[in-house]
């Protein structure tokens, strides 16, 4: 198997997946079904909508500010309007081929700024580090206020939780073998991994040698609270969803926070995720379906518009360098 071929494999499976799972979900519905989802979309109050849309962008804004808290630390000084889009490319290239966004993201700063890409890229894990580790905060919370409904859910969808603890041990345990190997062997590719995980090494070392620690984690927390606000109001759009617990749209944020992870962008993936969620702690289908399109059609709009200008005036706006 070619790389050409496995790179198209990469691409567009994510995406069949996706335009499958909204053909199959919308294909299994009736009429009436359909129609009440279309009604509940395009009935939804447009004022949460744009100020969902707002929150979005600010939250962006506030992530190209937080990277250089994590580059001064290297001497690097870049400007605001890059970092931001470098961000917003780098969001939108995600829609093509997952997670390549974050090369893309170091990339930009390396064309433009001048910053080795290893140790962007390397800033940009330590970046994802921190992210993670809030994720798994709003995971934690999400199971004590909804332990026993979310054990029911997963599993109603056959999902054993200690089975996935299992398998990221595995990988893990991989990870850790495949790095002594790689420490020890003179081989010359080996070599030059070593080189880029140095470089990789250092950007990671960023996030302890700041001297504005304080600002990063406010930025942080900062960041993820908007992501939260933006989802929650997405419920006062609807009619049917207005009422539904914080609790519960903290489990549909946790699914479709891993749907957007897992795929293109989360296409096709994260409105039948979300609204699955909601369906199973009892909103009505059509709106817990409407729910989860409206929330993922505002973020994506977001990214699409910005990340888009992003890549006009990028080459636009450094010409020079």
């Amino acid at each position: 198997m070619n790389k050409r071929f496995k790179k198209i494999l990469k691409i567009s499976i994510p995406l069949l997946l996706g335009i499958f799972l909204v053909w199959y979900s919308l294909g299994s519905s009736t009429p009436e079904e359909r129609q009440s989802l279309w009604q509940s979309i395009t009935q939804a109050n447009i004022f949460w909508i744009l100020v969902s849309f707002f929150l979005g962008t600010i939250s962006h804004v506030s992530r190209a500010y937080r990277w250089k808290f994590m580059l001064e630390p290297m001497g690097y000084k870049s400007s605001l309007s890059n970092r931001f889009m470098a961000v917003m490319v780098a969001y939108l290239a995600n829609f093509g081929i997952p997670r390549s966004g974050e090369v893309l993201r170091a990339a930009t700063l390396t064309n433009y700024e001048k910053i080795p890409f290893e140790k962007g890229f390397g800033t940009i894990i330590s970046e994802r580090v921190a992210d993670l580790l809030i994720l798994m905060f709003i995971i934690g919370v999400t199971v004590i206020l909804q332990t026993d409904e979310l054990l029911g859910y997963l599993d109603a969808q056959n999902i054993k939780p200690l089975n996935t603890l299992l398998f990221f041990l595995g990988l893990v345990a991989i990870f850790i073998i495949g790095l002594t190997v790689i420490k020890k062997s003179n081989w010359l590719p080996f070599q030059k991994i070593r080189k880029l995980a140095k470089g990789l090494l250092e950007g990671m070392k960023s996030i302890l040698q700041m001297r504005q620690k304080w600002a990063f984690l406010l930025h942080t927390a900062f960041i993820w609270t908007i992501y939260l606000v933006m989802f929650f109001l997405i419920q006062f759009s609807i009619p049917e969803t207005a009422e539904t617990s914080f609790g519960v749209i903290m489990a549909a944020f946790v699914v479709g926070s891993f749907a957007v992870s897992a795929t293109n962008g989360g296409i096709g993936v994260y409105p039948l995720a979300v609204g699955g969620v909601l369906i199973f702690f009892g909103v009505e289908d059509h709106a817990a379906e409407a729910f989860g399109w409206i929330s993922w059609v505002t973020q994506t709009a977001v990214v699409v518009i910005f990340g888009g200008l992003s890549f006009i005036l990028l080459p636009l706006l450094n010409n020079r360098k």
